[in-house]
């Protein structure tokens, strides 16, 4: 585990503010120290020598108050930095996600990311607050207070010097049995979150099924193998502590000795053996501290690794792709579509499903036309719709405007409906309006309306993942948040996968109609549906069973 990353002053602006002002505050601590060890010297010495020591009182109270004020700026200078991190690498965090895309996203754990976005970049308060002020703090304060003990007395710097790099190496080999558990304690937690929340979400199967006991139980087992990790996380800790202070100690010890035999003999003044011997605890603490607060810190840096590793592999994708995120090259009114032709062209679309490729496609959808997608159940009728939002890789070629979709953002061209609603929690005019920084409440309704959906109130509110709603319902608002894209520029192609699987015949059918309408009045149209009731809207019928292949009718 990297003391710093450099990484973190790469992807978080925050982090560099921080480590300038955080040096600012060392050298200020720095030099209070060497000041309240001066005058302490000065107070001590002068009362045995029988001086006012008034002013030298004076000083060490002042200097004690500055550098309690100091360490308070540190704290706050820390948490408020940590704040500011962790807000910008979960801003990176979801930048980069979209970048990758849903098929990359589809391959991750979910719940093991929220985790590391949210209790993970939390965790870095300790990095921020504790662990780095003294990383810094090391960095300027040791070798000034070890310079300024060579100056002062040689023999007491030359046994800080010898003894020093002693405990940055034990701190270095116990790290590195650190990392070890640390890492399997951060990867138990991710598991534990995705296990709860795959058994929540699946609750009422299991209940149906009878396992419900079952999967509480393998909670309760990954909770204790947390626990158990944490508590070897935490003898690591003490282990670190004691190892620390014990070299600390010794090494301090062994100036005081020194010191002391050639005060005895005479060789050295009380004036410089006691200044040295205040000095000496002081040029060890930084770094004694370091490794004490290098393992509460730990969880946050585990976390950040996590973190940067999706950043880079969307730093590799965007250089891949010869562009920064992603972004419509067509020219046009507010950089999206140009004046030519609106047509979705696939010619020999094959989508990868794992190491497999699926039959090839090929249809041309234009303006004013539904184009429906029609085939046995995994014939691929849903993977072409995910090929064209880039949620699958694909071979052949399918373009829009005589763009490759592959260069666009799907937010620009498309306006989709899958067969999962995809609700979030909120108002159902929030999740129709979905997107839209100045959602029109007429324009809500009205796509209520055209998704046979009129008599939901949108102002009613939704639970998590839209509970509140039944099946049929979720499914119609949906397809509203679709429209309502659409209706935002009718240039999109829109695209409806099995938008009717969950209603009545008769709402199929009002379904079935506003769709012809809208596609009468211009708009393109790709539907995809078992329903054989979808034919009659439909102008050409792109067919996946295996027996045409691909064949489009009309």
């Amino acid at each position: 585990m990297k003391p710093v990353d450099p990484r973190l002053l790469k992807y978080a602006a925050a982090a560099r503010g921080f480590f300038l002002l955080a040096a600012v505050i060392g050298v200020l601590q720095t030099g209070v120290v060497i000041a309240f060890a001066w005058f302490l010297t000065d107070a001590i010495t002068g009362a045995i020598a029988g001086r006012s020591v008034v002013s030298s009182l004076l000083w060490l109270l002042g200097l004690a108050a500055a550098r309690g004020v100091l360490i308070a700026a540190s704290d706050a200078a820390g948490a408020r930095a940590a704040a500011r991190t962790g807000a910008q690498l979960r801003a990176a965090l979801i930048r980069a996600v979209g970048r990758l895309g849903p098929e990359w996203l589809a391959t991750r754990n979910q719940a093991s990311l929220a985790v590391t976005a949210g209790h993970g970049l939390e965790a870095l308060d300790a990095y921020f607050a504790r662990y780095l002020p003294q990383l810094v703090l090391t960095v300027i304060a040791t070798p000034v207070l070890v310079l300024c003990m060579w100056w002062l007395d040689w023999p007491s710097g030359l046994i800080a010097t010898i003894t020093l790099p002693l405990i940055p190496l034990f701190l270095i080999l116990i790290g590195m049995a650190t990392r070890t558990v640390q890492r399997k304690q951060w990867q138990t937690l991710q598991h534990l979150a995705a296990r709860f929340a795959d058994t929540v979400q699946g609750l009422s199967t299991l209940r149906l099924f009878g396992r419900d006991r079952r999967a509480a139980a393998q909670i309760e087992v990954t909770a204790e193998q947390y626990r158990r990790e944490t508590m070897k996380v935490l003898r690591f800790s003490f282990l670190s502590g004691f190892a620390m202070e014990l070299l600390a100690s010794l090494a301090v010890a062994l100036v005081a000795v020194a010191v002391g035999f050639r005060l005895l003999s005479g060789d050295l003044s009380l004036e410089v053996g006691l200044f040295v011997l205040l000095l000496a605890p002081e040029a060890f603490l930084p770094i004694r501290q370091v490794g004490v607060q290098f393992h509460a810190a730990s969880e946050g840096v585990a976390a950040t690794e996590d973190v940067f590793e999706v950043l880079d592999a969307a730093d590799v994708v965007a250089h891949n792709s010869g562009r920064m995120g992603q972004k419509s090259p067509l020219p046009g009114e507010n950089g999206q579509f140009g004046a030519v032709s609106q047509e979705l062209c696939a010619n020999e679309l094959r989508v990868r499903r794992g190491e497999a490729l699926l039959v090839p496609v090929t249809f041309v959808a234009r303006p004013g036309t539904v184009t429906l997608i029609e085939g046995p159940s995994g014939s691929g009728k849903s993977s072409v719709v995910a090929a064209l939002r880039a949620a699958a890789t694909f071979t052949g070629t399918a373009t829009f405007a005589g763009h490759d979709v592959r260069r666009l953002a799907p937010a620009d061209w498309l306006a989709w409906a899958g067969q999962s609603p995809g609700l979030m929690q909120g108002t159902i005019g929030a999740n129709v309006a979905l997107g839209d920084a100045r959602p029109s409440v007429e324009g809500i309704r009205h796509a209520l309306e055209a998704a046979c959906a009129a008599e939901l109130d949108p102002d009613q509110e939704l639970g998590v993942q839209g509970s509140g709603l039944s099946g049929g319902q979720a499914q119609r608002v949906a397809v509203a948040r679709a429209l309502y894209r659409h209706d935002a520029d009718p240039r999109r192609v829109l695209v409806l996968d099995e938008p009717s699987s969950a209603l009545d015949a008769e709402t199929e059918a009002r379904l079935w109609a506003a769709l012809r309408e809208r596609a009468d009045a211009g708009a393109t149209i790709v539907l995809v549906s078992h329903r054989r009731s979808a034919r009659e809207i439909a102008d050409q019928i792109v067919d996946l069973s295996t027996s045409s292949r691909n064949g489009v009718t009309v």
